[in-house]
């Protein structure tokens, strides 16, 4: 595979691994999180989590599908590039 695909996924690997920790800090946890500095435990609906919740749910699966896109990737790439031995 070219160098460049490496060079992608590396950068993909860095950005959804910043990205995926802000998201999992932005969760609520038991007592409160960084989310509810920012209006997200002022809302609570009876049935559960908000849409808010709900969101940042849906995007933390998608960002860290992503990031372990990233690393299977990676992980294929050096098998392909190095020599076997």
């Amino acid at each position: 595979m070219p160098m460049w695909f490496a060079y992608t996924m590396i950068v993909l690997l860095v950005l959804t691994s910043l990205v995926l920790t802000l998201l999992i800090l932005l969760h609520r946890g038991k007592g409160g999180g960084m989310s509810s500095m920012f209006g997200g435990g002022v809302t609570s609906s009876l049935a559960g989590s908000s849409v808010a919740e709900k969101n940042l749910d849906r995007y933390t699966v998608l960002v860290g599908i992503v990031w372990f896109a990233c690393i299977v990737g990676l992980g294929l790439w050096l098998r392909l590039a190095l020599p076997a031995s």
